[in-house]
């Protein structure tokens, strides 16, 4: 082999390299996607079940309803909309109804209730998700100002 060989190969073998990472890292990125809505924009959006996304509005209040050992099931509303959740597990200690909450989960077959694997609550007192609440001004929800964070 050529000097100007040996060259050229190892400039492929490092090009190779790169592309294989930038590939895993791609692949890596798509498996962690989970896209945003609030309950107003699934009848528009074609979600299939098993997809996960984060499910975002207020606790509609009186739909919080404990079941057996600590499942519970609430509805989230952005006063458009409301989607049924199931969620198994300890609830944040700041979940309550009528607040902010943001879930992570997928629907399950049929889409009719979300099956949540994570759930968030409010912060504090002036906290709410920027995407919760612009979603929510956006749908005519009155907010004082504070419950966004910047």
């Amino acid at each position: 082999m050529t000097r100007k060989q040996k060259r050229l190969a190892i400039i492929g073998g490092g090009m190779g390299f790169i592309v294989a990472a930038v590939l895993l890292v791609m692949f890596a990125f798509g498996q962690a996607v989970a896209y945003f809505y609030v309950p107003g924009d699934l009848g528009k959006a074609n979600v299939q079940p098993g997809t996960r996304i984060r499910l975002g509005g207020l606790v509609e209040t009186g739909s919080l309803k404990r079941g057996e050992g600590s499942t519970v099931t609430f509805t989230v509303t952005d006063t458009i909309a409301t989607v049924p959740v199931r969620y198994t597990g300890i609830l944040p200690d700041l979940f309550r109804e009528g607040q902010g909450v943001v879930a992570e989960g997928t629907f399950a077959a049929g889409n009719t209730v979300f099956v949540a694997d994570t759930v968030l609550a409010k912060h504090d007192e002036t906290y709410m998700p920027k995407d919760v609440a612009d979603r929510l001004k956006a749908q005519g929800v009155e907010l004082s100002g504070k419950e966004t964070i910047k």
